[in-house]
């Protein structure tokens, strides 16, 4: 029998602690927020940092118009991505697509990808990411792209180094859940 998760209260959210299931409603979680790159709930892992799932990553991102998800990149892991409420612009393989509420983004290993939000209001977007092998050296990797540099979301010279990706953006610190960020 998989026991339940203790959850544990924190200066910036409810997060669970051991092994195990839990339930927890996103507005409690904890979440990581910067000016320019939106919101970022970490309640199964931070996708910046540590990892709670070994197989499966899962964040919810709330982007204003204009707010870069991720910096542009490719992964050797398959990645899918719901967009909830909103709009949001997918720049994948050098091509931009408009994404409204309910579009689903499937990207297979090493899809060069990045999201940007769109619209007049927030977007809310779910990311879905395989771990299998995420710790694996040469497993994700920043190519220039001039699309995706006109968003903010590219890097001026090519990478696999995250830290020197995101050298230029302020980092996402940990908040608690603002009221708004989440559809009714």
């Amino acid at each position: 029998m998989v026991p339940e998760a203790k959850l544990e209260k924190t200066d910036h959210g409810i997060v669970p602690k051991g092994e195990g299931w839990f339930v927890l409603n996103m507005r409690d979680a904890v979440w990581k927020h910067a000016d320019g790159r939106g919101a970022v709930c970490v309640v199964l892992d931070d996708f910046e940092g540590w990892r709670r799932a070994e197989q499966l990553g899962v964040n919810p991102f709330v982007l204003r118009p204009g707010e870069p998800m991720s910096m542009y990149h490719w992964e050797t892991d398959q990645e899918a991505f719901l967009v909830v409420s909103g709009e949001a612009i997918l720049i994948v393989e050098g091509e931009e697509r408009q994404l409204r509420a309910w579009d689903f983004v499937h990207c297979p290993p090493n899809t060069k990808h990045g999201i940007v939000g769109a619209g007049s209001g927030p977007c809310v977007v779910i990311a879905v990411g395989a771990r299998e092998h995420s710790e694996e050296p040469d497993a994700l990797g920043f190519p220039v792209d001039d699309v995706a540099k006109a968003y903010g979301a590219g890097v001026d010279q090519e990478t696999m180094d995250g830290g020197e990706a995101y050298a230029s953006v302020p980092p996402r610190e940990p908040t608690a859940y603002r009221a708004g960020w989440l559809p009714d």
